[in-house]
């Protein structure tokens, strides 16, 4: 008991060296918070500070380990869960609790009307493919903010489509880029720089500069491809890179491999959705377009249509905003089917990958 005592005030102590001589409030976040950390609030109170340094209960350790994993402004802290922040600071989950809804106050996140919507929607940029058969498939191209998953066989043009990308989002936004990086997460040994150096070229820009703005990265298994995606913030918030573009070849691979058998989909499954999740966020916090490659599979029970079907069931499913089915065509042509999109009819069209890139089939 004296050893538990002991514990407990030293925990206290350290709580009451962090916390500022006047604390914002926040309503009461848990019945089960104790009474002697509950916190009791105004409606609408909020932070003036804009760091994570003018939290309540954040000194300078504790802004240091945030910062160390990636907690550096009031957004990352106020989409986290009390489970994450604990796991980095080694605090309460009452003041993990505590903490991330007075992020949230001050960033007066909550209900937005339908027109500050599509006003917000207004800075979302439209990468283009190269092609304008399948710009137009995609409502004016590649959109950012979200996720496009690319699926097919071998050969269906799934890293094509990758390599194209990482070159034409530096072009300027008036012929379909972003001007901006690109991170290359290569799960499978696909990335390949001569590659880019013949679209580049393709495109008329300077192949050294392009390469250079590409940031690739090999993942040897799940949990490292999981460790790269969070890492890339870093390259944005510490190395100031303006990031337009993150790309996944392949998605599913490594948690294929991995997770052999019905006994372990239930993991895969989770693991699967986390670094969907993580990778949903970068896009939506910086404004930029993850595309992501996708395995498949045949449906052997399937007398009847394609038999294909893409890997990482209802999970991928839904964390993809738009899903596209590729597939070779005639004459080496190659097939792209939208087969499912928020705003947009399926449909399908035609290309062609050559030397310098993809082009129209009418080209």
């Amino acid at each position: 008991m004296g050893h538990q005592r002991s514990d407990d005030a030293m925990r206290k102590e350290k709580q009451e060296l962090e916390m500022p001589m006047e604390v914002p409030t926040i309503e009461e976040e848990a019945a089960d918070v104790p009474q002697a950390l509950a916190v009791k609030a105004k409606p609408n109170d909020t932070v003036k500070g804009k760091t994570i340094r003018d939290l309540p209960g954040v000194g300078p350790a504790t802004a240091e380990k945030l910062e160390s994993v990636g907690f550096s402004d009031l957004m990352a802290i106020a989409v986290a869960t009390p489970g994450e922040v604990v796991e980095a600071t080694a605090m309460s989950e009452a003041m993990a609790k505590k903490l991330i809804a007075v992020a949230r106050n001050s960033l007066d996140m909550g209900f937005e009307s339908g027109d500050m919507l599509l006003e917000r929607r207004s800075r979302i940029l439209k990468l283009s493919s190269g092609v304008k058969a399948f710009d137009t498939l995609m409502g004016g191209g590649f959109e950012t903010g979200c996720i496009i998953e690319c699926f097919g066989t071998y050969g269906s043009s799934k890293t094509q489509i990758a390599h194209q990308l990482a070159v034409n989002v530096q072009l300027p936004a008036s012929k379909g880029g972003a001007e901006g990086c690109v991170v290359y997460i290569d799960t499978e040994n696909t990335f390949r720089p001569e590659r880019i150096t013949q679209m580049a070229e393709g495109k008329g820009l300077d192949p050294a500069k392009v390469l250079k703005n590409i940031k690739v990265a090999k993942a040897y298994n799940s949990d490292h491809q999981m460790l790269l995606a969070e890492k890339v913030e870093d390259l944005i918030k510490k190395d100031g890179l303006n990031v337009k573009l993150v790309i996944v070849d392949s998605l599913t691979a490594h948690f294929r491999a991995e997770f052999v058998g019905r006994g372990t989909l239930a993991e895969r499954q989770q693991k699967l959705n986390k670094h969907m999740h993580i990778l949903s966020k970068l896009a939506d916090v910086h404004n930029l377009c993850v595309y992501v490659t996708n395995q498949v599979m045949a449906k052997p029970d399937q007398f009847f249509g394609d038999p294909t079907e893409a890997i990482g069931g209802n999970i991928v499913g839904h964390n993809s905003t738009f899903r596209v089915y590729l597939r070779k065509g005639k004459k080496g042509s190659r097939v792209a089917k939208l087969v499912d999109a928020p705003n947009l009819p399926d449909g399908e069209c035609g290309f062609m990958v050559e030397m310098d890139g993809l082009h129209d089939l009418d080209a």
